[in-house]
Formats: structure tokens, sequence, C-alpha cells
């Protein structure tokens, strides 16, 4: 673009306008005149330089003449500017101090766009904008959607209120999957990422895995029996594979009650058990019977039964017990936990969710009254991850529906 050529007299009757009032700036005389603001201020300065400060005329007393320019003036003007700019930035530097403890570990953008609206009767929306370095359009789409946002955050609360129930009612055990199937089982949609980020936000937490002692004792002599599971803890009906084990019940201080474990490898249901205060054989087999008279007249007679090698699996007496109900026996390798994996999970699982942390329960009698309650919550209510969040009874009546429709 070709610059315009303006004359000394255009100069000369420029800088006396400017200088004629104290009011005028830059800006506004060259907007009058139509030239720039920094092109009327280089003709000021220039003007100034020339005369020398013993030649000029105070702006602010009188007007100056044509041609004359008062280096005071000019020296006023700046330093009015350069106090205005002071002043602007000043009140940036209080803005975004307010602004900080707006972006304290939310999402920085909606901070951001929340600091706006709380401080925009006070300080203009497009200046806050400018500021923080948001879109003004995007703060007024995010304003109009003010109505959405409360209705979600209702429903969130509403939601949260039903999971913390849900929480509560399995003692405090479940998580966010099985949450969700129960949310799922009670006819709510629901989306299991929102079940995760309200449980966060709420601090409703499941049960986590703990620590487990050991409890097997190998018998040496034992007579060897195959594996006949192979690590494959699954079953196509109902009665056809068991998997059992032995865990310790810490009580009192330092005493232990043992629990035994026949677990339906199809269903997942503890079909028998036994509690005692010692490991005898007889802890083994009682559970063994018990699962036995579960399963009605036909009783366990045909099914696998898989244990490790402790000496009570491995005794000749419940050898015997075995043959009488016409159970097959089958055991893992020595010193090999992952060989009946199924059945230390299961107790894992039991101990985690009834003790919740603690060491010990306070007497026999309470250990117990625990373990009755949560193996009949777990058999009939508790949500099975690898059933399709459906507990074992409940998946074995489906069984037999589908058996008897095929």
């Amino acid at each position: 673009m070709v610059m315009k050529a303006y004359s000394a007299e255009f100069k000369a009757d420029a800088v006396a306008l400017y200088l004629s009032d104290p009011s005028h700036t830059f800006e506004g005389i060259g907007k009058d005149l139509g030239i720039s603001r920094e092109t009327l201020r280089n003709w000021v300065r220039a003007e100034r330089k020339r005369r020398g400060a013993s030649g000029t005329v105070e702006r602010a007393r009188k007007p100056a003449p044509a041609g004359e320019v008062s280096s005071e003036s000019v020296l006023e003007e700046e330093n009015r500017q350069l106090k205005a700019q002071i002043r602007k930035l000043e009140t940036e530097r209080e803005i975004l101090r307010k602004a900080a403890k707006y972006f304290g570990g939310r999402d920085e953008l909606v901070s951001r766009f929340q600091f706006v609206d709380d401080h925009r009767d006070t300080v203009s929306v497009k200046w806050l904008c400018q500021i923080l370095e948001v879109s003004r359009s995007g703060f007024y789409r995010w304003r109009a959607a003010a109505a959405a946002r409360a209705e979600r955050a209702r429903a969130d609360e509403e939601l949260a209120v039903r999971i913390r129930g849900i929480h509560a009612d399995s003692d405090g055990t479940y998580g966010s999957p099985r949450v969700t199937a129960e949310l799922h089982a009670d006819g709510v949609v629901v989306n299991h990422k929102r079940v995760e980020r309200l449980m966060r936000e709420h601090g409703i937490v499941g049960v986590h895995l703990r620590k487990t002692v050991r409890t097997t004792v190998p018998e040496p002599s034992a007579t060897p029996v195959p594996d006949l599971i192979q690590r494959d803890f699954t079953a196509s009906a109902p009665n056809t594979r068991y998997v059992g084990d032995i865990t310790y019940l810490p009580i009192g201080d330092g005493d232990f009650l043992y629990l035994a474990t026949v677990l339906d490898l199809h269903s997942k249901r503890l079909a028998g058990w036994s509690i005692a205060d010692h490991m005898r054989t007889g802890l083994v087999t009682d559970a063994l019977r018990a699962a036995a008279s579960v399963r009605g007249a036909a009783g366990l007679d045909g099914a696998v039964f898989h244990s490790d090698n402790g000496a009570q699996y491995a005794s000749a007496e419940f050898a015997d017990v075995c043959r009488e109900l016409g159970v097959t026996r089958s055991r893992g390798a020595v010193g090999t936990s992952a060989d009946n994996a199924a059945a230390e999970s299961f107790n894992a699982t039991l101990k985690r969710e009834t003790l919740q942390g603690r060491k010990r329960w306070n007497n026999a009698g309470d250990a117990r009254a625990a373990v009755f309650r949560w193996i009949t919550r777990y058999n009939t209510r508790r949500r099975h991850s690898t059933l399709g969040q459906i507990c074992p009874i409940e998946h074995e009546q489906r069984s037999a529906t589908l058996a008897t429709a095929a």
C-alpha cells in the first residue's frame, strides 16, 4: 500500500490540535485526522526535539500556537498512558490471582469458564476471556448448557444414593462391576464407567484382595492320585466336577477355626462346607457329606472332587468316604497352588469380604455367624462375574430350565 504524504502545514496543525487540550489523546486525534496514533506521536516527538525545551509551550495551561510543540505536554501524555497501562496490568494480575483457586484439580477449561461467569458483573466478559485465554463464544455455549449440567448433577446424586444402598447391602464388598449388574437387574440403564466415576467421587470402594496364609500340609507317603482337572476349572453341567480346600479363620488372640469347602465348578455354588477348631480329616469328610446331602438322592455319585495334597485329602479315611459316595478323587501337584486355584480364590474372597481389612474376629461365635451369613448370600444373592453377574443358584436354575427345554 502507498503511504500518504503529509505537508509540513498539516503536520504542524495536527501537533497543535493535539496540544490544544490536555484531554486529547494520540488515538482520538489520529482517528479524527485519519492518521495512526503512532504517526501523530512521532510528529510530536520530532517537533519537541526540533524546538527543544526552551521553546515549548505547556499543553495543559493554554493552547499552543500552530507550529509550536510542548515537550512537557508530551511527557505528561506519555506518563498518563504509562500509568493507565500499569493500572491495567495490576488489574489483570489481581484477576489471575483470584482465578488461581479455580484451577485446583478440576477440569481447567470448565474452571476458567466458571471464573468468568462468577466475575462477569464486575469485569467485562471479553476482557476476562482474553486474560484467561478462553474463547468467548465457548464461554457462552458453556453457560447456555447450565440447565443440562444441573440436571445431570441431580441425576448423578440420585444414582449415587442407589449405589451407596447396593454397596451397603453387600456389606461393603461390591465393586463397580457387581454394583452395575445390580442396577441393571433393577431396570436402571447405566454405563459401568459412570458407576465407576460416581463410586470414585463418593469414596465408595469394594473390598480388595489381601494376603493369605498357607494351610496345606503335604502327606509324603500318600498314594498318588491323578490330576483330572488340569487347571480347567469349568464344568459342562452341575454336580460333575468339584474342588475343595481348607482355609483358616482367625479369631481371638491368635486362635483359629478352620473351614473346609466343596465348590461346584459349573455354577460356583458352595455345595458343602464344614467349620471346626481342628484340621483333622473329619473336617473335610463332613464338608463332602454335606455336599452329597445338598445334591439330593443322587448325591455326588459319579462326580470328580479335586483338592491339593494336604494330609487330610491324602488320608485313607477320606478315600473311604469318596468310595462310599461314588466320588472320583483328583489332586494337583505337590506345592503347586495354581493346580487348585479355584478353591483358593473362593477362600480368599470369603475372608476378604467378611473380615474387610480386620485381622481377626472377636470370637468363634462371631466368625461362624459371619461365614454362615456370607455363604448364604454368596449362593443365593451375590453376583458372580464368571456367571454373567448372577448368583450360583440362579445359574443352576437357568441351566436346569435350558436342559428341560432341550
